[in-house]
């Protein structure tokens, strides 16, 4: 494994780590600051700031207990500078907007990495959820 790859590695482990700590800060500094967002709902964001407010307000209904395990990591790059990032975790703890606990599940993002002045941030995250027609509801 390169520096670099072990560099993103350890980016998507702080990134779980601030989730889990309902940190929207901790969760998104790692953002460049034009990054683009897409969360698992489709709700999208644009710029470091948009995204950590939107977390913020996640973490704030229905994602205030929620807790993200990442299951696997894929790195490929697409050139020296440019990396794309598969990550598939599994979620549970998330509220509906009724106020019941959803059952856990598993969703896969994929993020854009660039690497600016030596330092690794990412430029684009989409999320989107495995296999959601299989339970019967989805996230709140």
């Amino acid at each position: 494994m390169t520096q670099d790859e072990e560099a993103i590695r350890r980016i998507v482990a702080e990134m779980t780590d601030g989730f889990n700590r309902h940190d929207a800060r901790a969760a998104t500094r790692m953002y460049a600051p034009d990054a683009d967002f897409v969360s698992v709902r489709g709700e999208a964001a644009a710029g470091s700031m948009e995204i950590e407010e939107k977390l913020a307000a996640i973490f704030a209904t229905r994602a205030g207990g929620a807790v993200l395990t990442t299951l696997d990591v894929k790195v490929r790059f697409v050139r020296p500078d440019v990396a794309l990032v598969h990550v598939l975790n599994e979620l549970g703890g998330l509220v509906a907007l009724n106020g019941k606990k959803l059952p856990a599940h598993r969703e896969l993002s994929i993020r854009v990495f660039v690497k600016d002045d030596g330092a690794w941030r990412v430029a684009a995250f989409h999320n989107t959820m495995q296999r959601p027609f299989e339970s019967a509801a989805l996230p709140g």
